[in-house]
């Protein structure tokens, strides 16, 4: 693993976003991205951290981009305001080995938020800018659905490693997801691939499997788009639990199928991105 970390550094040199983009401190910034909401985003941006820092030993924080609907807090058990140092940056509140901010902790928990485009930049600036990450391997954004103004000012704020794109195996949940592949083309970030969630429901009485929302739709459309086919993640109970209860699945039962699922996805995460960073490594300085 620390072999991983010495060659990442090369991931955001070949973006064409400028250098003062990057946070100090954070080698890595990627979005866990859908283009609809519904598909389990933040369950899987979740999962993920806890797996980034619990399975691969890795520094992880979480910054929950959904600006409209903070989730973040109850699925990871953190309720406390976010502390502000003498030089008024806030301090993010960890949980799980994970360092997390969001607008959950900085307003009332049934608190509308009733925004307009420049808010959402200045508000999403705020927790990019204005928080004391510390050292972080990777930073795992939890972005809102869709391809609008939040997702544009994320990446005029931050340097983006890679995107993860989130879709279940449905039709409309993989033509809403061709477009979130396709606005982070625009922008020119790198798509690490795209997860399955929901996948399956097998029964926990006769054990046959049911594939609510299709069957192998997410694997053919990234096969369809020559991007990576990063994982499926089953639908099962627990996993709604875990969220519920602010213990991720990932930690409350660390040896099920699941989990290892959660597991297998973070590597493959960690994976795409030391591919990547061979690919385009960083610019030689000559002297």
């Amino acid at each position: 693993m620390k072999g991983f970390l010495s060659r990442l550094g090369g991931v955001r040199g070949y973006s064409s976003i400028k250098k003062d983009l990057q946070v100090e401190g954070i080698k890595h910034a990627i979005a866990v991205a859908s283009g609809k909401g519904g598909v389990g985003k933040s369950t899987t941006a979740v999962n993920l951290a806890v797996a980034l820092a619990n399975k691969c030993q890795l520094k992880v924080g979480l910054l929950d981009a959904d600006v409209y609907g903070p989730n973040v807090p109850i699925m990871m058990k953190i309720n406390s305001k976010p502390e502000v140092t003498q030089d008024k940056k806030m301090v993010p509140i960890e949980n799980y080995g994970v360092k997390c901010m969001s607008m959950g902790l900085l307003v009332d928990t049934d608190a509308p938020f009733v925004w307009r485009g420049p808010m959402v930049g200045n508000a999403l600036g705020k927790m990019v800018r204005d928080v004391t990450w510390g050292k972080l391997d990777i930073l795992v954004l939890d972005m809102p659905p869709g391809t609008g103004d939040a997702q544009i000012a994320i990446s005029q704020l931050l340097h983006l490693s890679g995107a993860l794109i989130v879709s279940t195996p449905q039709d409309v949940a993989l033509m809403d997801a061709r477009r979130g592949v396709k606005m982070f083309s625009k922008v020119q970030v790198p798509i690490l691939g795209i997860v399955e969630n929901m996948s399956c429901f097998t029964c926990p009485h006769c054990g046959e499997p049911s594939f609510i929302f299709g069957k192998g739709g997410t694997r053919k459309t990234a096969s369809e788009m020559g991007l990576e086919f990063v994982g499926e993640i089953p639908l099962e109970v627990d996993i709604r639990k875990g969220g519920d209860e602010g213990v991720p699945i990932v930690i409350s039962a660390p040896d099920s199928l699941v989990s290892k699922a959660y597991g297998d996805l973070a590597q493959k995460v960690v994976n795409r991105l030391e591919e990547l960073s061979k690919e385009h490594p960083p610019p030689e300085i000559l002297l």
